[in-house]
């Protein structure tokens, strides 16, 4: 087989089962998953025990968006070659994309590692389903394992930056051990913003309302009457939306595992209680002027709860996890990750953001209390100067001149501090207004042209395929070696040292070795199933075969999978010297 011009398969007949993976993977990496796949058929086709054929069957439905469709496949080949480290990899990456599969995916990752802990692969999967979780701690530690066998993995780069920076992924509400699709959840979800947002902006243009007509108009009575038909709404509202919520056994788990959903309904029904004790406090005959700020601020509640949780949230977002060390570690591999060069510059937006958050106190106290304790603000904006120089991130045109602002108003804070000028302190508050119109401007045009904006959603993960790595095959003089080897030796690994049993192999049609080995290395393979099969070559006496590998009990027998094959000869008369 071959392909046309559309990329479609023409018949080609001389190629192998092995070529075929080739050109799959060659095509997945070209950006066509639909022609891959048929080549993936097509090497199945030719060789039912190829269990690469299947991974890469698995990976292009998986790029194709088919992840009920990766399963099968995935599963298939790790059938098929149980021992496989791409081969656990694979599956576990298919299976964190089905509902209620998450501990299981967990677990082939883990046996992943095991088997193969000199790769990255293994530890990258397990701090990706960490960090799927939010358990930041723990998907910091296999990134930083990761990266201490391969320091440049992009993946490992970026992914490890939204650990130290506290990232929460596109579902927070979502637990993905949870067994039910998270799309179930997403719509609970939006059942619950749908009541906040409705109840609170209503009551808020209840309340101003009901206000005005009760103190400008002077209609208390029609406009309590209003008011408690407002109520009656919201009430209708909470009733309706509550019957569309459906899964509330995992609303309680849903509100702790987001806290920004939990607020804003806790914010919600505090601004439900707040209207109610408004309006009772304003029906009571007589009520004492002392209750008057009571009054007013159950109103400031309903009014102003809203605009003030939102500003508290972009507050503590900005100063949530370590931008600056995330920064560090997606700088070093934007460019050659597009998702790494998206992050840097959401992150250098969040440390401008943070920057912002610490000049305008500074400003105001200044002002308020001592002018020249605003020399201070001339070394705020230097973390923020650094990190955007060692980013060296050019794609925003938006963000040099936000900086540039906030590094001006500093500086002008700081001479009006020592000067005591007034046009200095107009600089300042000036260019600190002025880098908040930027932010607006940049977070609008984001808005309208749906592309990442300037604040923590807009950060994505990087997600390189998985288990596509190929197969070691073991050649016909491989096969021949242990086929008529007389005697065949298995090294492992003991608590007490390498241990060196004596054995009898076979090689399947899967490319495994089929061991028959003394029980004493059982156990010694149980806690370790890293092992090395050796045998001589019994027709020239000159040449011998090392397959490194890993090693499973099945039926009586060990399998071991291949992933390294030595072949040398031993020293001839005159070299015994």
């Amino acid at each position: 087989m071959g392909t046309d011009q559309t990329g479609r398969n023409s018949t080609i007949p001389d190629r192998s089962s092995r070529e075929w993976c080739h050109e799959a993977l060659t095509r997945l990496n070209a950006g066509r998953p639909e022609s891959a796949l048929d080549a993936a058929r097509h090497a199945a086709d030719l060789d039912p025990a190829s269990e690469w054929a299947y991974r890469l069957i698995s990976l292009a439905h998986e790029r194709l968006g088919r992840d009920a469709d990766a399963l099968p496949a995935a599963e298939h080949a790790v059938d098929l070659s149980r021992g496989s480290w791409p081969g656990r990899v694979r599956l576990a990456a298919a299976l964190r994309r089905i509902p209620g599969r998450w501990h299981e995916a967990a677990g082939h990752a883990a046996l992943a590692a095991r088997f193969a802990p000199e790769r990255p692969d293994p530890e990258i999967l397990v701090g990706d389903l960490a960090l799927l979780r939010g358990d930041h701690a723990d998907a910091e530690h296999a990134y930083r394992a990761a990266l201490a066998e391969d320091p440049g993995h992009p993946q490992a780069r970026v992914n490890l930056g939204l650990a130290l920076l506290r990232w929460d992924r596109p579902r927070p509400h979502h637990d993905p051990a949870w067994p039910v699709d998270p799309r179930e959840t997403g719509r609970v979800r939006r059942v619950l913003e749908i009541w906040t947002r409705q109840s609170r902006l209503l009551l808020a243009l209840a309340t101003v309302a009901v206000a005005a007509c009760a103190l400008l108009l002077d209609w208390g009575t029609r406009a309590q009457a209003g008011g408690f038909a407002a109520f009656v709404l919201v009430v209708a509202l909470t009733v309706r939306q509550a019957r569309r919520v459906g899964l509330w056994r995992y609303v309680p788990a849903m509100l702790r595992r987001d806290p920004w959903l939990g607020a804003s309904v806790a914010s919600a029904a505090l601004s439900v209680a707040a209207y109610a004790a408004w309006l009772l406090l304003g029906l009571a005959p007589g009520t004492p002027p002392l209750l008057d700020p009571v009054w007013a601020g159950l109103a400031g509640i309903v009014v102003l709860g809203w605009p003030a949780l939102a500003g508290v949230r972009a507050v503590a977002e900005s100063w949530r996890g370590r931008p600056l060390l995330a920064l560090a570690e997606t700088a070093r591999v934007q460019a050659a990750e597009r998702t790494a060069r998206r992050n840097t510059g959401v992150l250098l937006w969040i440390v401008l953001g943070r920057t912002w958050s610490v000049l305008v106190p500074l400003v105001g106290g200044a002002l308020a209390v001592e002018p020249r304790a605003a020399v201070a603000a001339v070394a705020v904006p230097y973390p923020m100067v650094r990190g955007y120089l060692r980013a060296r991130h050019r794609d925003d045109p938006w963000l040099p001149v936000a900086i540039g602002l906030v590094v001006l108003s500093a500086a002008a804070c700081a001479a009006g501090g020592l000067l005591g000028a007034a046009w200095a302190w107009r600089i300042a508050l000036g260019a600190l207004g002025a880098a908040m119109a930027v932010f607006a401007a940049r977070a609008a045009r984001a808005w309208w042209r749906g592309g990442p904006g300037p604040w923590r959603a807009s950060l994505i993960m990087c997600d390189l395929p998985m288990g596509a790595d190929p197969s070691v095959a073991l050649d016909t003089e491989v096969r021949q070696t242990f086929s008529y080897a007389r005697s065949v030796v298995l090294a492992c690994g003991d608590p007490l040292g390498p241990r060196v049993v004596g054995a009898v192999a076979t090689v399947t049609s899967a490319g495994e070795l089929r061991v028959i080995a003394e029980t004493e290395a059982w156990e010694a393979i149980e806690a370790d199933p890293r092992v090395a099969v050796f045998a001589a070559d019994p027709l020239q006496r000159r040449s011998w075969v090392e397959v490194r590998g890993v090693a499973l009990a099945d039926s009586g027998v060990l399998r071991v999978t291949p992933k390294h094959v030595l072949i040398g000869e031993f020293p001839g008369r005159h070299q015994r010297r």
